[in-house]
């Protein structure tokens, strides 16, 4: 495969080029079957290297040819001739430092998504398949659930989370649709968002949510206050999901 560009000038140069000019008579005797060998390294030199060699061949009458197999040949005066020519080029030959592979972000994504893909069994349900991706990977790190969308009820609690989420840096997505709240964390897990904040009505008495991880899909209950500092610390590695669930008290509902 010929990995060479050309790079083209505005105008036409005159240039500097070493030819090695081949005598294939003497070469084919001294040689014989051995000689197209001898012949294609001595095309495939550098100019550099033909110019060592004439040097060579002047000073000791016999240039030391090696080829890639090992073998060593003797190159006299009237096999190669080497001579410097100025022609005049309008584009010169060049082998690229710097080869850019076709193989940008879109192909990491979807290695991403690909490798992170998973599904699982749900007692009398249907197939569930959701994105596993890591929290610090994930775009979007939570998702804020109100049991009910009722606006007057969950609105201020909503709001007072969204905005510590905010202050935390932390992307975050509100589903406040009508929907059973198990559809809606499989919503969020087709979606590849590691955790869930859900509010219920118990959130209006005591200041307190509960806090789902998507793989294990257990959840864990904490003051309200705690809840962005603790979503920052499991996306940034700085916490594990088992320690969190060491810290407060786990949260036993039904699987959704």
């Amino acid at each position: 495969v010929d990995l060479k560009a050309n790079y083209k000038f505005d105008h036409p140069r005159d240039m500097e080029f070493v030819e090695c000019k081949i005598n294939k008579g003497k070469l084919g005797p001294a040689f014989k079957k051995e000689a197209g060998a001898v012949i294609e390294a001595l095309n495939e030199m550098t100019d550099k290297q033909k110019l060592e060699m004439d040097a060579a061949i002047n000073e000791n009458g016999v240039y030391e040819l090696k080829v890639c197999t090992g073998a060593r040949y003797n190159i006299t005066r009237e096999m190669a001739k080497v001579k410097t020519v100025t022609k005049r080029v309008q584009e010169v030959p060049f082998i690229p430092s710097v080869i850019e592979p076709a193989f940008g972000v879109g192909r990491i994504i979807y290695t991403i998504l690909e490798h992170t893909f998973r599904s699982r069994e749900m007692e009398d349900q249907e197939l569930r398949c959701y994105l596993s991706l890591p929290p610090v990977v994930a775009p979007t790190k939570v998702s804020v659930l109100p049991i009910s969308s009722n606006p007057t009820q969950f609105k201020p609690t909503m709001h007072k989370i969204t905005d510590a989420l905010k202050e935390h840096g932390i992307s975050y997505k509100v589903d406040d649709s009508g929907q059973a709240i198990g559809k809606r964390y499989a919503r969020t897990d087709e979606i590849g968002i590691p955790f869930g904040i859900t509010i219920d009505f118990q959130s209006l008495n005591d200041d307190t949510v509960t806090l789902r991880e998507r793989d294990s899909m257990s959840q864990i209950r904490l003051p309200i206050a705690d809840v962005a500092e603790l979503v920052y610390r499991l996306c940034s590695d700085r916490m594990t999901w088992e320690q969190a669930a060491e810290k407060y008290p786990k949260f036993d509902a039904q699987h959704a």
